[in-house]
């Protein structure tokens, strides 16, 4: 038999070897990536040492109990990834093209103020052009937000990132300034010009330390050396907003949580002088292939927003 006959015995199961892949790749070990394929772990181990065979490259090293991506590796689930995912989804696709239905789910993740400030106008958009298509919010902010997105549990999320990290493609979309906002009557009302060290007497109300917005208000007074003290850590703008209504503390926000009605019951001063712009846009997982319908809701937050390929690095924040 000539050599032809296996390498193309290889060739035939390349779909199998690269669903094991990118399994083993997503999972990072061989038990959790054969429970997901439905196969044992003897049979995923033999798809992997045949796809390394016919690329005549070192794919995955152990790393303890985990499995790790070599760098030929790395640049394989990249071309994969996307091939894979849209063999798998290809049933799905078809039955949609044709029932001559928009009809499916679109899941997206958001922290509460960008549920409440930006989706709103967007959301409502979206359903009135695909009204059978089921829209889920999930209510997340930081880690758990970016769980969800490498995991694939939701197709993109929308929201902020100071840091973007490998894995994950950031296209930032809108700029909002820095905001103080104090309760009426308070001692900074009667500045014009507001300086970073006047806030230093006054407690701020911030959220928690785990998000962005604690580390960059830390960041900005820590590199400016100006001291300052935390009177409460509160997670929402809308309850920040509250509790600086009540004369608890003043704090700084995000401009595009604040309302007409805010400028009525706060005293509201910018600071971009001293706090850079933050920057809201779209999250994905780097070489996900998005359905239709991310598309389209992606087209809706900045029109041709993924005609270029969005394999490539995000924007961070600045």
């Amino acid at each position: 038999m000539s050599d032809a006959s296996p390498r193309y015995y290889y060739k035939g199961n390349r779909l199998k070897q690269l669903r094991a892949f990118c399994a083993l790749v997503k999972f990072g070990s061989l038990g959790r990536a054969a429970d997901a394929l439905f196969l044992s772990q003897p049979a995923v181990s033999l798809q992997l040492s045949a796809l390394e065979k016919e690329l005549e490259q070192p794919l995955l090293e152990r790393a303890g109990r985990s499995l790790r991506v070599t760098r030929e590796g790395q640049a394989l689930y990249e071309l994969a990834r996307p091939l894979v995912e849209g063999i798998d989804g290809i049933g799905a696709a078809l039955h949609t093209a044709l029932s001559g239905q928009d009809t499916g789910e679109l899941n997206i993740a958001a922290g509460e103020s960008t549920i409440l400030h930006l989706l709103p106008a967007l959301v409502q958009a979206f359903r009135e052009r695909h009204p059978a298509v089921h829209v889920h919010l999930h209510n997340v902010t930081g880690r758990d937000g970016l769980a969800l997105v490498r995991s694939d549990q939701v197709d993109l999320a929308i929201g902020s990132m100071l840091e973007v990290p490998p894995d994950i493609a950031y296209e930032a979309v809108y700029q909002f300034d820095p905001m103080l906002i104090a309760p009426l009557g308070h001692p900074l009302a009667d500045r014009a010009d507001i300086r970073l060290e006047d806030l230093s007497p006054y407690g701020l109300i911030l959220p928690p330390k785990r998000l962005s917005t604690w580390r960059l208000v830390d960041l900005v007074f820590q590199q400016r050396r100006v001291p300052y003290t935390i009177a409460l850590e509160v997670g929402g703008w809308e309850v920040i907003k509250q509790y600086v209504a009540m004369g608890l503390g003043i704090s700084i926000v995000t401009g595009f949580c604040l309302s007409p009605q805010d400028h009525e019951r706060l005293v509201v001063r910018n600071l971009r002088a001293y706090f850079p712009q933050r920057s809201y846009g779209v999250v994905v997982r780097k070489g996900r292939l998005l359905g239709p319908h991310a598309r389209r809701f992606a087209d809706l937050v900045k029109p041709g927003l993924f005609t270029r390929t969005h394999t490539e690095p995000g924007h961070s924040e600045r």
